[in-house]
């Protein structure tokens, strides 16, 4: 089995990397930096490295990569820069889902490519009645305003939701939100809801990224798990931020 995972050099897909590895999956990363990748990567058997930006790969290249993948996990994410922020492209993540997601259906592969999104729960879930309150309206609607990968975020989970949906015969998806991410070396026990349990504005909860990453590659590697959480928008808490 193998698996495409993009944001492989940053935070979280780098752990999620080493836990497919672990696994012993056959893994390809797309990188713009590969002098930045661990050396361990460079001679690994089992670890493809292909250097190139998502956005410039041209759609037969997209269709190519793909091609021999059972799963496609994106961590792509914008850097807390002034440029990551405010530059371009101001819709990495949106543009990004929907290439990949473009080059799994011109395949047409006879069993359904799973598709993990790494995401935050500022996104709501809106096939779910997801409330939160009046203050907490205010200030993402402000955040939507002043910080363009908020509004990222949305709409790749959202292009999932209702382009891809739930009757794709393509592609099978999963968007992951988590909560406060921290860095942890150990992989700790955590909790997986289908929506938040607390205000991600006002009472944030906290998870590790090697928990992010253990749960997205259990998503990959565990059928029962997935088939629980497929087309869903699971978030995810350690459960010492409880």
């Amino acid at each position: 089995m193998t698996v495409l995972i993009v944001g492989a050099s940053g935070a979280t897909g780098s752990k999620l990397v080493e836990q497919l590895l672990t696994k012993a999956y056959k893994v390809k990363v797309i990188v713009r930096s590969p002098e930045k990748l661990p050396e361990s990567w460079k001679t690994n058997d089992h670890l493809q490295i292909i250097t190139a930006s998502v956005l410039d790969l041209s759609e037969v290249e997209l269709s190519n990569i793909v091609s021999d993948c059972s799963a496609v996990a994106s961590c792509l994410g914008h850097n807390l820069t002034w440029k990551g922020i405010y530059g371009q492209p101001r819709r990495l993540v949106t543009d990004a889902t929907k290439r990949f997601c473009d080059a799994i259906e011109s395949n047409n592969a006879h069993s359904p490519t799973k598709f993990v999104l790494m995401n935050t729960t500022g996104s709501r879930n809106r096939d779910l009645n997801e409330p939160i309150s009046f203050a907490q309206k205010c200030v993402i609607s402000l955040l939507r305003l002043v910080l363009p990968p908020d509004v990222d975020n949305e709409k790749a989970a959202d292009y999932l939701r209702t382009q891809i949906g739930q009757k794709n015969k393509s592609i099978e998806w999963v968007v992951v939100r988590p909560d406060g991410l921290i860095n942890e070396e150990k992989v700790t026990d955590y909790e997986i809801h289908r929506s938040p349990t607390r205000s991600a504005i006002f009472d944030a909860g906290k998870v590790s990224q090697i928990n992010v990453a253990h749960f997205m590659a259990s998503l990959i590697s565990d059928l029962n798990l997935w088939n629980t959480w497929k087309g869903q928008m699971p978030v995810i808490y350690s459960k010492s931020s409880s």
